[in-house]
């Protein structure tokens, strides 16, 4: 292509109108040239052709079966292997959740247990109950006025009077 420019050049050079009426005719051939290699020597044309593959029968790859067995299997693992960590991992989670809950009903239990011990403490106090004792009236019992119940019965010791019920007997 150069050469074929190289030689119009040349013959333009020259001056000669020619040469330049040469160039476009050998160009417009180069062209038609070109364009004929392309579309080969007949116009495409599209035609749709029917086929009928009912009759064919795929025939069985005993191999490829197996290989396609094996994968599914694999596979099939694989997702089990997914599925067993993500439920222990959400169930590690969860008891991380159940364990914070459960650590914080302690504290709330030992804050209570605080201030029930506390309490008790308070209403336990001796003096508290002296002081309230005289302000019922009450004084401190005298010698043999205190009777333990499970105490074994000493025949020198006081005795509590009981009253039985009398039933009268008709005759």
């Amino acid at each position: 292509m150069a050469t074929q420019a190289i030689a119009a050049q040349g013959l333009m050079g020259a001056g000669s109108v020619r040469g330049t009426e040469w160039v476009v005719e050998h160009n417009a051939r180069l062209m038609a040239a070109q364009v004929r290699g392309r579309r080969g020597p007949t116009p495409e044309a599209l035609f749709a052709k029917r086929i009928d593959n009912s009759r064919l029968v795929k025939a069985d790859d005993p191999s490829r079966a197996r290989e396609m067995r094996s994968f599914a299997y694999a596979m099939a693992f694989l997702l089990s292997l997914a599925m067993v960590y993500g439920w222990q991992h959400f169930s590690a989670i969860e008891y991380g959740y159940r364990i914070s809950a459960e650590k914080q009903q302690v504290q709330q239990l030992e804050e209570q247990n605080r201030e029930l011990r506390l309490t008790q403490a308070q209403l336990a106090d001796p003096a508290r109950i002296d002081t309230m004792a005289k302000a019922l009236g009450l004084t401190a019992p005298h010698p043999g006025q205190v009777v333990e119940p499970n105490a074994e019965m000493n025949p020198n010791s006081a005795v509590m009077a009981e009253a039985t019920p009398v039933v009268p007997v008709i005759h």
